[in-house]
Protein backbone atom coordinates (compact mmCIF):
# COMPACT_ATOMS: atom_id res chain seq x y z
CA UNK A 1 0.00 0.00 0.00
CA UNK A 2 3.10 2.31 -0.10
CA UNK A 3 2.77 3.13 -3.44
CA UNK A 4 -0.44 4.63 -2.94
CA UNK A 5 -1.01 8.21 -2.83
CA UNK A 6 -3.34 11.23 -1.61
CA UNK A 7 -5.58 11.92 -5.08
CA UNK A 8 -6.82 14.77 -4.59
CA UNK A 9 -9.40 13.96 -7.92
CA UNK A 10 -10.72 11.67 -5.65
CA UNK A 11 -11.74 13.20 -2.79
CA UNK A 12 -14.62 16.45 -2.29
CA UNK A 13 -12.21 18.96 -3.73
CA UNK A 14 -12.16 17.42 -7.38
CA UNK A 15 -16.39 18.83 -7.67
CA UNK A 16 -15.61 22.09 -7.03
CA UNK A 17 -14.59 22.50 -10.63
CA UNK A 18 -17.36 19.91 -11.67
CA UNK A 19 -20.04 22.02 -12.79
CA UNK A 20 -23.51 21.09 -10.66
CA UNK A 21 -21.35 18.71 -8.60
CA UNK A 22 -19.69 22.21 -7.19
CA UNK A 23 -22.67 23.90 -6.36
CA UNK A 24 -21.79 23.37 -2.49
CA UNK A 25 -18.69 22.46 -0.63
CA UNK A 26 -19.67 19.40 1.73
CA UNK A 27 -16.47 17.58 2.81
CA UNK A 28 -18.27 14.52 3.29
CA UNK A 29 -18.94 14.18 -0.64
CA UNK A 30 -16.79 11.75 -2.36
CA UNK A 31 -15.50 12.26 -6.06
CA UNK A 32 -17.44 12.86 -8.82
CA UNK A 33 -14.62 11.13 -10.83
CA UNK A 34 -14.51 7.80 -9.15
CA UNK A 35 -18.25 7.80 -10.12
CA UNK A 36 -17.96 8.35 -13.27
CA UNK A 37 -14.66 5.38 -13.34
CA UNK A 38 -17.63 3.03 -12.67
CA UNK A 39 -20.32 4.47 -14.65
CA UNK A 40 -17.91 5.06 -17.62
CA UNK A 41 -18.05 0.89 -17.77
CA UNK A 42 -21.35 0.08 -17.38
CA UNK A 43 -22.37 -0.80 -21.03
CA UNK A 44 -26.33 0.25 -21.85
CA UNK A 45 -28.74 -1.77 -22.49
CA UNK A 46 -31.92 -0.29 -24.58
CA UNK A 47 -33.24 -3.78 -24.06
CA UNK A 48 -33.39 -4.09 -20.06
CA UNK A 49 -32.03 -0.90 -19.24
CA UNK A 50 -29.89 -0.14 -16.22
CA UNK A 51 -31.60 1.36 -13.23
CA UNK A 52 -28.42 2.75 -10.36
CA UNK A 53 -29.65 2.65 -6.87
CA UNK A 54 -27.46 5.27 -4.29
CA UNK A 55 -29.38 4.22 -1.00
CA UNK A 56 -26.44 6.97 1.16
CA UNK A 57 -27.37 9.83 -1.37
CA UNK A 58 -25.83 12.46 0.26
CA UNK A 59 -25.25 14.85 -2.25
CA UNK A 60 -26.44 13.41 -5.07
CA UNK A 61 -23.10 12.75 -6.75
CA UNK A 62 -24.19 9.00 -8.28
CA UNK A 63 -26.90 10.55 -9.41
CA UNK A 64 -25.64 13.18 -10.83
CA UNK A 65 -23.14 11.47 -12.45
CA UNK A 66 -25.46 8.72 -13.30
CA UNK A 67 -27.95 11.08 -14.93
CA UNK A 68 -25.33 13.25 -16.74
CA UNK A 69 -24.45 9.72 -18.63
CA UNK A 70 -27.71 9.04 -20.03
CA UNK A 71 -28.84 6.28 -16.90
CA UNK A 72 -31.94 6.16 -14.98
CA UNK A 73 -30.93 6.40 -11.14
CA UNK A 74 -32.72 5.91 -7.86
CA UNK A 75 -31.46 7.44 -4.48
CA UNK A 76 -32.70 7.82 -0.59
CA UNK A 77 -31.18 9.47 2.09
CA UNK A 78 -32.63 10.39 5.94
CA UNK A 79 -31.52 14.12 5.21
CA UNK A 80 -34.23 16.49 4.50
CA UNK A 81 -31.82 18.94 3.42
CA UNK A 82 -29.85 16.59 1.29
CA UNK A 83 -32.99 15.38 -0.49
CA UNK A 84 -33.94 18.58 -1.78
CA UNK A 85 -30.73 19.83 -2.61
CA UNK A 86 -29.42 16.51 -4.91
CA UNK A 87 -33.31 16.50 -6.33
CA UNK A 88 -32.51 20.40 -6.77
CA UNK A 89 -28.70 19.52 -8.76
CA UNK A 90 -30.32 16.31 -10.49
CA UNK A 91 -33.14 18.34 -12.10
CA UNK A 92 -34.26 19.34 -15.40
CA UNK A 93 -34.70 23.01 -16.09
CA UNK A 94 -36.25 24.76 -19.24
CA UNK A 95 -35.08 28.22 -20.60
CA UNK A 96 -38.08 29.64 -19.36
CA UNK A 97 -37.83 28.81 -16.06
CA UNK A 98 -34.05 29.85 -16.19
CA UNK A 99 -34.55 32.86 -17.55
CA UNK A 100 -37.21 33.65 -15.15
CA UNK A 101 -34.51 33.25 -12.31
CA UNK A 102 -32.26 35.20 -14.16
CA UNK A 103 -34.59 38.29 -13.65
CA UNK A 104 -34.96 37.85 -9.84
CA UNK A 105 -31.83 38.36 -9.02
CA UNK A 106 -31.30 42.05 -9.56
CA UNK A 107 -35.26 42.48 -8.17
CA UNK A 108 -34.11 40.20 -4.97
CA UNK A 109 -30.99 42.47 -4.38
CA UNK A 110 -33.04 45.97 -4.39
CA UNK A 111 -35.73 44.40 -2.37
CA UNK A 112 -33.54 43.14 0.73
CA UNK A 113 -32.46 46.54 1.45
CA UNK A 114 -36.35 47.83 2.67
CA UNK A 115 -35.27 44.97 5.45
CA UNK A 116 -32.18 46.40 6.96
CA UNK A 117 -33.60 48.50 9.67
CA UNK A 118 -35.97 45.68 10.53
CA UNK A 119 -35.25 43.24 13.16
CA UNK A 120 -35.74 39.63 10.66
CA UNK A 121 -36.20 36.14 11.39
CA UNK A 122 -32.54 34.92 12.17
CA UNK A 123 -31.97 30.89 12.54
CA UNK A 124 -31.36 29.40 16.27
CA UNK A 125 -28.24 28.47 15.46
CA UNK A 126 -26.07 28.32 18.81
CA UNK A 127 -23.74 31.26 19.52
CA UNK A 128 -24.30 32.54 16.11
CA UNK A 129 -22.36 35.37 16.38
CA UNK A 130 -19.16 32.87 16.55
CA UNK A 131 -20.38 32.74 12.50
CA UNK A 132 -21.67 36.29 11.49
CA UNK A 133 -20.59 39.62 12.25
CA UNK A 134 -23.54 41.31 13.39
CA UNK A 135 -23.71 43.56 10.47
CA UNK A 136 -23.45 40.58 7.87
CA UNK A 137 -26.05 38.48 9.55
CA UNK A 138 -28.63 41.14 9.40
CA UNK A 139 -27.74 41.47 5.22
CA UNK A 140 -28.35 37.82 5.30
CA UNK A 141 -31.12 37.92 7.26
CA UNK A 142 -32.61 40.39 4.96
CA UNK A 143 -31.87 38.86 1.84
CA UNK A 144 -33.11 35.34 2.73
CA UNK A 145 -36.90 37.84 3.70
CA UNK A 146 -36.78 38.70 0.05
CA UNK A 147 -35.98 35.43 -1.62
CA UNK A 148 -39.39 34.24 0.63
CA UNK A 149 -40.88 36.93 -0.83
CA UNK A 150 -40.04 36.05 -4.44
CA UNK A 151 -40.39 32.77 -4.52
CA UNK A 152 -41.48 31.07 -1.06
CA UNK A 153 -39.29 28.86 1.38
CA UNK A 154 -37.21 26.33 -0.31
CA UNK A 155 -38.94 23.28 -2.17
CA UNK A 156 -42.17 25.47 -3.39
CA UNK A 157 -41.16 26.08 -6.64
CA UNK A 158 -38.45 24.49 -8.53
CA UNK A 159 -36.99 26.62 -10.23
CA UNK A 160 -36.72 29.17 -7.23
CA UNK A 161 -34.42 26.32 -5.47
CA UNK A 162 -31.14 27.63 -7.61
CA UNK A 163 -31.48 30.84 -5.75
CA UNK A 164 -31.87 29.11 -2.10
CA UNK A 165 -28.48 27.04 -3.68
CA UNK A 166 -26.78 30.65 -4.06
CA UNK A 167 -27.73 31.93 -1.04
CA UNK A 168 -26.60 28.75 1.12
CA UNK A 169 -22.98 29.55 -1.13
CA UNK A 170 -23.43 33.44 0.42
CA UNK A 171 -24.35 32.31 3.74
CA UNK A 172 -21.07 29.80 3.84
CA UNK A 173 -18.63 32.34 2.40
CA UNK A 174 -19.69 34.91 4.57
CA UNK A 175 -18.85 32.95 7.80
CA UNK A 176 -16.10 32.58 10.10
CA UNK A 177 -15.95 28.42 8.79
CA UNK A 178 -12.77 27.63 8.00
CA UNK A 179 -12.33 24.40 5.94
CA UNK A 180 -8.77 23.29 6.79
CA UNK A 181 -10.09 19.92 8.37
CA UNK A 182 -12.44 17.22 7.35
CA UNK A 183 -14.79 19.05 9.01
CA UNK A 184 -15.39 22.56 9.56
CA UNK A 185 -13.55 24.68 11.98
CA UNK A 186 -13.70 28.71 12.98
CA UNK A 187 -11.51 31.34 11.73
CA UNK A 188 -10.84 34.10 15.19
CA UNK A 189 -13.03 36.37 13.71
CA UNK A 190 -16.14 37.34 11.88
CA UNK A 191 -16.03 39.69 9.09
CA UNK A 192 -18.56 42.90 8.45
CA UNK A 193 -19.10 42.78 4.60
CA UNK A 194 -20.27 45.28 3.10
CA UNK A 195 -23.60 45.46 0.98
CA UNK A 196 -22.47 46.38 -2.06
CA UNK A 197 -19.70 43.16 -1.89
CA UNK A 198 -22.79 40.97 -0.93
CA UNK A 199 -24.62 42.09 -3.37
CA UNK A 200 -22.10 41.21 -6.09
CA UNK A 201 -21.25 37.95 -4.67
CA UNK A 202 -24.77 36.63 -4.70
CA UNK A 203 -25.38 38.21 -8.17
CA UNK A 204 -22.10 36.32 -9.53
CA UNK A 205 -23.18 32.84 -7.65
CA UNK A 206 -26.38 33.07 -8.92
CA UNK A 207 -25.47 33.45 -12.56
CA UNK A 208 -23.34 30.83 -12.18
CA UNK A 209 -25.26 28.30 -10.74
CA UNK A 210 -27.90 29.32 -13.79
CA UNK A 211 -25.79 28.98 -16.38
CA UNK A 212 -24.99 25.15 -14.76
CA UNK A 213 -28.33 24.24 -14.83
CA UNK A 214 -29.42 25.30 -18.28
CA UNK A 215 -26.65 22.49 -19.03
CA UNK A 216 -28.73 19.54 -20.51
CA UNK A 217 -29.09 16.25 -18.60
CA UNK A 218 -29.77 13.30 -20.73
CA UNK A 219 -30.66 10.31 -17.96
CA UNK A 220 -33.14 11.08 -14.66
CA UNK A 221 -32.27 10.72 -11.30
CA UNK A 222 -34.93 11.15 -7.95
CA UNK A 223 -34.20 11.46 -4.44
CA UNK A 224 -36.53 10.29 -2.63
CA UNK A 225 -36.59 9.59 1.70
CA UNK A 226 -35.57 6.11 3.03
CA UNK A 227 -33.90 4.74 6.27
CA UNK A 228 -31.03 2.00 4.20
CA UNK A 229 -31.31 -0.45 6.62
CA UNK A 230 -34.54 -1.48 6.11
CA UNK A 231 -36.34 -2.79 2.57
CA UNK A 232 -35.96 0.33 -0.07
CA UNK A 233 -39.39 1.58 -1.89
CA UNK A 234 -40.22 -1.06 -4.60
CA UNK A 235 -39.93 0.05 -7.98
CA UNK A 236 -43.08 -0.40 -10.09
CA UNK A 237 -41.17 -1.39 -13.37
CA UNK A 238 -37.86 -3.49 -12.69
CA UNK A 239 -35.39 -3.73 -10.00
CA UNK A 240 -31.87 -2.04 -9.43
CA UNK A 241 -29.20 -3.71 -11.77
CA UNK A 242 -26.18 -1.60 -9.86
CA UNK A 243 -25.27 0.17 -6.53
CA UNK A 244 -22.62 2.91 -6.57
CA UNK A 245 -22.40 4.63 -3.17
CA UNK A 246 -20.33 5.93 -0.50
CA UNK A 247 -22.06 5.32 3.02
CA UNK A 248 -21.02 6.92 6.60
CA UNK A 249 -17.24 5.76 7.55
CA UNK A 250 -16.96 4.61 11.19
CA UNK A 251 -14.66 7.65 12.23
CA UNK A 252 -17.20 9.14 14.62
CA UNK A 253 -17.40 12.09 11.64
CA UNK A 254 -20.57 13.37 11.57
CA UNK A 255 -22.39 13.96 8.71
CA UNK A 256 -25.10 16.63 9.99
CA UNK A 257 -22.12 18.86 11.86
CA UNK A 258 -21.41 20.99 8.75
CA UNK A 259 -24.80 20.53 6.83
CA UNK A 260 -26.48 22.40 9.88
CA UNK A 261 -25.89 26.48 8.73
CA UNK A 262 -27.29 25.60 5.66
CA UNK A 263 -30.09 23.27 6.90
CA UNK A 264 -30.96 25.93 9.61
CA UNK A 265 -30.93 28.94 7.16
CA UNK A 266 -33.43 26.48 4.91
CA UNK A 267 -35.37 25.46 7.85
CA UNK A 268 -34.75 22.21 7.28
CA UNK A 269 -33.26 22.06 11.26
CA UNK A 270 -35.09 24.20 13.77
CA UNK A 271 -33.13 22.94 17.34
CA UNK A 272 -30.18 21.28 17.86
CA UNK A 273 -31.83 17.73 19.21
CA UNK A 274 -33.33 17.55 15.58
CA UNK A 275 -29.60 17.49 14.24
CA UNK A 276 -28.89 14.38 17.14
CA UNK A 277 -31.85 12.78 16.06
CA UNK A 278 -30.95 12.33 12.44
CA UNK A 279 -27.41 11.31 13.53
CA UNK A 280 -28.57 8.40 15.40
CA UNK A 281 -30.77 7.24 12.84
CA UNK A 282 -27.51 7.51 10.34
CA UNK A 283 -25.10 4.67 10.05
CA UNK A 284 -23.41 4.38 13.41
CA UNK A 285 -24.97 7.00 15.26
CA UNK A 286 -22.25 9.90 16.06
CA UNK A 287 -23.14 13.00 17.64
CA UNK A 288 -24.88 14.90 20.43
CA UNK A 289 -27.47 12.45 21.88
CA UNK A 290 -26.60 9.87 18.84
CA UNK A 291 -23.18 9.09 21.21
CA UNK A 292 -25.08 9.31 24.33
CA UNK A 293 -27.66 6.34 23.24
CA UNK A 294 -25.06 4.08 22.82
CA UNK A 295 -25.02 3.38 26.54
CA UNK A 296 -28.55 1.89 26.21
CA UNK A 297 -28.50 0.89 22.46
CA UNK A 298 -29.80 -3.03 22.02
CA UNK A 299 -29.06 -4.67 18.53
CA UNK A 300 -31.36 -6.16 16.75
CA UNK A 301 -29.27 -8.75 15.17
CA UNK A 302 -26.76 -11.46 16.45
CA UNK A 303 -25.31 -13.03 13.63
CA UNK A 304 -22.77 -10.69 12.36
CA UNK A 305 -19.64 -12.28 11.44
CA UNK A 306 -17.13 -13.28 13.45
CA UNK A 307 -14.92 -10.67 12.88
CA UNK A 308 -16.80 -7.75 13.60
CA UNK A 309 -17.04 -9.50 17.34
CA UNK A 310 -13.73 -9.60 17.27
CA UNK A 311 -12.54 -5.99 16.38
CA UNK A 312 -14.80 -5.09 18.90
CA UNK A 313 -13.82 -6.47 21.85
CA UNK A 314 -10.38 -5.41 20.89
CA UNK A 315 -11.73 -1.80 20.94
CA UNK A 316 -12.97 -2.64 24.35
CA UNK A 317 -10.47 -4.04 26.11
CA UNK A 318 -8.00 -1.00 25.09
CA UNK A 319 -6.44 1.48 27.92
CA UNK A 320 -9.06 4.37 26.95
CA UNK A 321 -12.11 5.76 29.50
CA UNK A 322 -14.15 5.51 26.15
CA UNK A 323 -13.02 1.97 25.55
CA UNK A 324 -16.06 0.52 25.94
CA UNK A 325 -18.62 3.03 24.09
CA UNK A 326 -16.53 3.18 20.75
CA UNK A 327 -16.66 -0.69 21.15
CA UNK A 328 -20.55 0.14 20.99
CA UNK A 329 -19.89 2.76 18.22
CA UNK A 330 -18.83 -0.04 15.80
CA UNK A 331 -20.65 -2.63 16.74
CA UNK A 332 -23.62 -0.21 16.23
CA UNK A 333 -22.11 0.61 12.57
CA UNK A 334 -21.44 -2.92 11.09
CA UNK A 335 -24.54 -3.97 12.87
CA UNK A 336 -26.75 -0.82 11.11
CA UNK A 337 -24.74 -1.98 7.62
CA UNK A 338 -25.30 -5.39 8.02
CA UNK A 339 -29.10 -4.99 7.97
CA UNK A 340 -28.42 -2.95 5.44
CA UNK A 341 -27.08 -5.64 2.55
CA UNK A 342 -29.88 -8.14 3.94
CA UNK A 343 -32.85 -5.78 3.22
CA UNK A 344 -30.97 -4.68 -0.13
CA UNK A 345 -31.03 -7.92 -1.84
CA UNK A 346 -34.94 -7.68 -2.49
CA UNK A 347 -34.48 -4.57 -4.62
CA UNK A 348 -31.67 -6.14 -6.74
CA UNK A 349 -32.15 -8.04 -10.28
CA UNK A 350 -29.91 -11.13 -10.65
CA UNK A 351 -26.71 -10.38 -11.48
CA UNK A 352 -26.76 -6.64 -9.99
CA UNK A 353 -23.43 -5.18 -9.40
CA UNK A 354 -22.10 -3.55 -5.84
CA UNK A 355 -19.24 -0.59 -5.44
CA UNK A 356 -19.14 0.58 -2.14
CA UNK A 357 -16.57 3.26 -1.13
CA UNK A 358 -15.28 2.86 2.04
CA UNK A 359 -13.06 3.89 4.92
CA UNK A 360 -11.25 2.07 7.58
CA UNK A 361 -10.25 3.83 10.77
CA UNK A 362 -8.02 3.41 14.04
CA UNK A 363 -9.66 3.32 17.80
CA UNK A 364 -7.05 3.61 20.27
CA UNK A 365 -4.45 1.57 18.39
CA UNK A 366 -6.80 -1.12 16.75
CA UNK A 367 -7.61 -1.04 13.39
CA UNK A 368 -11.01 -1.08 11.80
CA UNK A 369 -11.01 -2.95 8.79
CA UNK A 370 -13.94 -1.69 7.75
CA UNK A 371 -13.50 -3.23 3.86
CA UNK A 372 -12.48 -6.66 5.20
CA UNK A 373 -15.54 -6.33 7.70
CA UNK A 374 -17.82 -5.26 5.34
CA UNK A 375 -16.90 -7.73 2.98
CA UNK A 376 -17.66 -10.53 5.94
CA UNK A 377 -21.05 -8.99 6.26
CA UNK A 378 -21.85 -9.80 2.21
CA UNK A 379 -20.13 -13.27 1.80
CA UNK A 380 -22.44 -14.51 5.20
CA UNK A 381 -25.50 -12.66 3.34
CA UNK A 382 -25.09 -14.89 0.25
CA UNK A 383 -23.37 -12.05 -2.40
CA UNK A 384 -20.78 -13.39 -4.39
CA UNK A 385 -17.97 -12.14 -6.28
CA UNK A 386 -16.19 -9.88 -3.49
CA UNK A 387 -13.35 -7.46 -4.35
CA UNK A 388 -11.46 -5.01 -3.04
CA UNK A 389 -9.19 -2.15 -4.44
CA UNK A 390 -7.69 0.61 -2.53
CA UNK A 391 -8.82 4.01 -4.06
CA UNK A 392 -6.43 6.66 -2.14
CA UNK A 393 -4.78 7.15 1.20
CA UNK A 394 -7.10 9.76 2.93
CA UNK A 395 -4.69 11.40 5.23
CA UNK A 396 -1.16 11.81 6.54
CA UNK A 397 -2.28 8.82 8.69
CA UNK A 398 -0.31 5.41 7.41
CA UNK A 399 -3.40 3.45 8.07
CA UNK A 400 -6.35 5.10 6.84
CA UNK A 401 -7.46 4.58 3.05
CA UNK A 402 -10.38 4.22 0.77
CA UNK A 403 -11.56 1.40 -0.73
CA UNK A 404 -13.71 0.43 -3.56
CA UNK A 405 -15.81 -3.02 -1.98
CA UNK A 406 -17.34 -4.48 -4.93
CA UNK A 407 -19.62 -7.82 -5.01
CA UNK A 408 -22.54 -9.24 -7.16
CA UNK A 409 -26.27 -10.12 -6.23
CA UNK A 410 -27.10 -13.82 -8.00
CA UNK A 411 -30.56 -14.76 -7.20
Amino acid sequence: MSIVTQRTDYTFKYNQTQSRHGWLRLTPAYSVKLVQEIVNHLEPNRLHPRVILDPFSGTATTGLAAAQNDFTARLYDINPFLIWLGNAKCRHYTEDEISTVARQIPQIIQAYKQYLPQSSWQPAIHNIHRWWAPATLNILTAIRQAIVDTGGEPGKYPATDLLWIAFCRLVIETSAAAFNHVSLSFHDETTSFATQTIDLFFSEVAHHILTEAGETIYGEATIEYADSRYPLPHLSFRKYTDVITSPPYPNRVSYIRELRPYMYWTKFLREAREAGELDWTAIGGTWGIATSRLKTWQPELDTLPDTVYQTCAAIAQSDNKNAFLMSRYVHKYFHDMHQHFASLRSSLASGANLHYIVGNSTFYGIRVNTEQLLGDSLSQLGYSDIACRVVRKRNSKKELYEFCLSAKWNE
